[in-house]
């Protein structure tokens, strides 16, 4: 092979990567996705435990400043939980909405409170919070977590108003980018 053929083998594979696409096609995985060891081989690890945990904690931290006790959900970007942490005297019936901002959140990608906004009697998905099995939860508290642009995972909080709840989960997602 001449060394024009390589630059240009070259550069088109770079274009294709810059482009979004593997050589073959294929989608190029984010560098956000990282590979970690499982029981059966490695595995692709979307929200790592320790990233997950690190964020609650500093909702926590908000939440306490504010004389709140919530429950905070971390799930990755299938929906799958990552961690979940229920402060000293949170409402018991927060953990199953704290779970359930997450799933909506990676759901329709999206924050909850924009999908009330959307599901409202003249909104075009009025009713969605009927669909899923009763797991879509349009109040907010719920946030899609992204990296370099690529949809990570999702934050879910609950046990207090739903301002209030809002309000923590934004600051959860803007924390999070700085959060390694």
């Amino acid at each position: 092979m001449e060394n024009k053929e390589i630059e240009a083998i070259v550069r088109e594979v770079l274009e294709r990567a810059e482009n979004g696409r593997t050589e073959s096609g294929g989608p190029v995985k984010p560098k956000t996705v990282k590979q970690a060891a499982a029981n059966g081989g490695q595995t692709y690890v979307t929200m790592p435990l320790a990233l997950a945990v690190k964020l609650i904690e500093k909702i926590e931290e908000k939440a306490a400043r504010w004389d709140m006790r919530v429950v905070t959900a971390v799930s990755d970007a299938s929906g799958r939980p990552v961690a979940i942490h229920c402060m000293d005297g949170a409402y018991i019936g927060s953990f199953d909405v704290a779970l359930n901002k997450t799933y909506t959140s990676i759901a329709f990608q999206m924050s909850t409170a924009e999908l009330g906004r959307l599901s409202g009697p003249d909104g075009s998905l009025y009713g969605i919070q009927f669909t899923n099995d009763g797991k879509i939860v349009i109040f907010g508290g719920g946030e899609v977590l992204k990296k370099d642009g690529v949809i990570v995972g999702a934050l879910g909080v609950s046990g207090g108003s739903a301002e209030q709840d809002t309000a923590l989960a934004a600051y959860g997602k803007s924390v999070f980018t700085e959060l390694e």
